[in-house]
């Protein structure tokens, strides 16, 4: 798949060719639902539990006499109605970390990289800027057209003068290639790789 390539400024960089194999893909609702619920179940923390009457450490002597003390009847001090006690019905430990077989996952993030190839694919020939400004960029961004989310994605590491001058601007989000990942991609209307991004993806896929 041939794809035109543009600098930062919109202006015509030539034309790179997109391995078929990563962004080619047709995409699968069924695939792309499984990774991005994978993601968004492996974020939560885990839901910590509260102890109950058997978790406290208490004493289990019956603390006051049967009859005649003038208050109800206790068996212990761990008893939900006394302070420190143990909670009834107490919330439980949920986990909620799911696998996903590998092929499954690379699957995924070949498809939502093939969407996006199909409506929304940008590839530029660096993110080196001459202006390294929050203005500046945002102009760049206007006269390009990329509105709304715009996810950038570069090769090894991001450069800082980019980073820096994308990190106010709203929408704007920025990764390396190692970062890529399904829900970011698809979260956002439009995609801009780097060739060195390019480069890392397939790399990533074919290695």
């Amino acid at each position: 798949m041939k794809v035109k390539v543009q600098k930062i400024d919109g202006k015509a960089a030539g034309d790179v060719e997109l391995n078929d194999a990563v962004f080619g893909v047709e995409p699968r609702a069924d695939i792309l639902h499984r990774v991005v619920t994978w993601q968004l179940e492996n974020r939560r923390g885990t839901a910590r539990p509260t102890r109950e009457r058997s978790d406290v450490a208490r004493t289990g002597k019956k603390w006051g006499r049967q009859k005649g003390g003038g208050t109800a009847r206790h068996g212990d001090r761990s008893a939900p109605v006394f302070i420190g006690g143990g909670k009834a019905h107490g919330a439980r430990k949920r986990e909620f970390e799911q696998s996903l077989n590998k092929k499954v996952r690379a699957l995924g993030l070949k498809m939502a990289l093939s969407a996006k190839a199909k409506d929304g694919l940008v590839i530029v020939d660096s993110l080196e800027l001459k202006d390294a400004k929050t203005k500046a960029l945002a102009e760049t961004f206007g006269k390009n057209g990329w509105n709304g989310k715009v996810l950038v994605i570069d090769g090894e590491a991001v450069t800082d003068s980019f980073k820096k001058a994308a990190g106010n601007l709203p929408g704007v989000n920025v990764l390396p290639a190692a970062g890529a990942n399904v829900y970011d991609i698809l979260k956002h209307d439009t995609l801009v790789l780097s060739k060195a991004a390019v480069e890392k993806l397939e790399a990533r896929f074919n290695g």
